[in-house]
């Protein structure tokens, strides 16, 4: 099967800009030739190249202009007396950089452990898959081993061995997090002269959680870890990049990773799930204890995020006031309905809503249950009145009961 030549687009100005010197076009041309790249096309301002099918390093006009200043000698530019310089600025990796350092040193410091897996992984991982099925894996063409034959599509596999490494050495309560990229082949993405085309790659962020959360000792009795608690690292992740608690949008989510999950995102995109390893995959580690796994895509947080600012308030002098509702409403009603529809009826003194208390059971009507929530109401320039309380909760109650038909128990 005849293979055929990339082709790559070369400038003679941009040759000279990276270079430093103006390289007689003729001697880019000797140059060239004697590095076997055959000129297809050739105008004033720049050359159409066909690169060998055995050069794979060559792929763009820099790696051609590398080779150029290769050849013709790196002594043979010369070193200018004038320096040119531009004035420093924060670039978009510059503040991914930054935030990753941030929140690396928030999750350490609430007991997580970060952990580097090798990118390169078991194919056998994504032979099942359906969320990640095989032919999206970036396969290599002479693997080392088995174990190393294809790029990770997500971080969570990476993770389980690092949980079987720890429990197979007796540490059982595990919380890890890992920055890393994760490599994706798509053959409908495929452009004429642009091999990589099919291929991408993204920045991901993954957490872990297994074990207990406390030991038992005289201050508290021992306590599991939930995938609430791992909900909450989450959120405090976005609050700490701008992203506030008011703007997350949570929607069930159903695939062969979790037994039980929901993505995480916005408005304008979704970016993350999080949820209960299923018990297919654990099996496949002998891992018997839950594992909860979140991850979410670094690249579009940034996104997401690079136009908020975290912004810091002096504490109000004035006092909170805290009202409770005890609500009847249909099983298929959600907490996070409830918290939307009560932070919408009052966007300014409505500072936070809790749910405290949730009862399905006798006494009660079939198909509802009873959700006990707490409002928080706080004006920061001044003490509410009870008329002004009253009126809050009174709007709070009848959107509840317009949107969600909630009735008061």
């Amino acid at each position: 099967v005849e293979i055929e030549k990339p082709i790559v687009v070369l400038s003679y100005d941009k040759t000279t800009k990276l270079i430093g010197k103006e390289i007689p076009k003729e001697s880019i041309k000797n140059i060239l030739n004697s590095l076997e790249i055959e000129i297809e096309n050739e105008t004033e301002t720049e050359v159409t190249l066909r690169i060998p099918t055995y050069r794979v390093d060559v792929t763009r006009d820099v790696d051609v202009i590398e080779d150029i200043l290769r050849i013709y000698g790196y002594n043979n530019v010369d070193i200018s007396d004038s320096l040119k310089a531009n004035l420093s600025y924060q670039t978009p990796t510059d503040r991914k950089q930054k935030l990753q350092t941030l929140i690396s040193e928030q999750l350490t410091a609430n007991g997580f452990g970060e952990i580097m897996n090798n990118s390169l992984t078991k194919k056998s991982y994504y032979e099942k898959l359906e969320t990640y099925p095989l032919k999206n894996c970036v396969s290599l063409v002479n693997p080392l081993s088995g174990d190393l034959s294809v790029m990770r599509q997500t971080l969570l596999f990476g993770g389980l061995e690092s949980i079987v490494y720890n429990r197979n050495r007796k540490h059982a309560d595990l919380r890890f997090y890992e920055f890393g990229n994760c490599y994706f082949y798509d053959a409908d993405k495929k452009k004429e002269y642009d091999i990589l085309s099919v291929y991408s790659e993204s920045s991901y962020i993954g957490l872990w959680i297994t074990g207990k959360r406390t030991h038992k000792n005289w201050a508290a009795p021992e306590e599991q870890s939930t995938v609430f608690e791992l909900k909450a690292h989450i959120e405090n992740i976005m609050t700490r990049i701008g992203i506030g608690h008011d703007r997350l949008v949570y929607e069930p989510l159903q695939n062969d990773l979790f037994s039980v999950a929901m993505t995480i995102g916005t408005n304008n995109r979704t970016f993350g799930y999080f949820g209960v390893v299923s018990k297919a995959i654990r099996k496949t580690f002998d891992i018997e204890t839950e594992v909860f796994f979140a991850e979410m895509n670094w690249d579009l947080l940034m996104k997401e995020s690079e136009k908020q600012l975290v912004q810091f308030t002096e504490i109000s002098r004035y006092p909170a006031v805290s009202r409770d509702l005890a609500l009847l409403i249909d099983k298929n009603i959600t907490f996070a309905q409830i918290e939307q529809v009560a932070m919408k009826s009052e966007r300014k003194l409505l500072k936070k809503v809790v749910l405290f208390d949730v009862y399905e059971g006798k006494n009660l009507p079939e198909g509802k249950k009873s959700y006990a929530v707490n409002f928080l109401i706080q004006d920061e320039d001044k003490t509410l009145t009870d008329k002004q309380i009253d009126k809050v909760m009174s709007k709070i109650q009848q959107n509840l009961q317009k949107e969600l038909g909630a009735q008061l128990r």
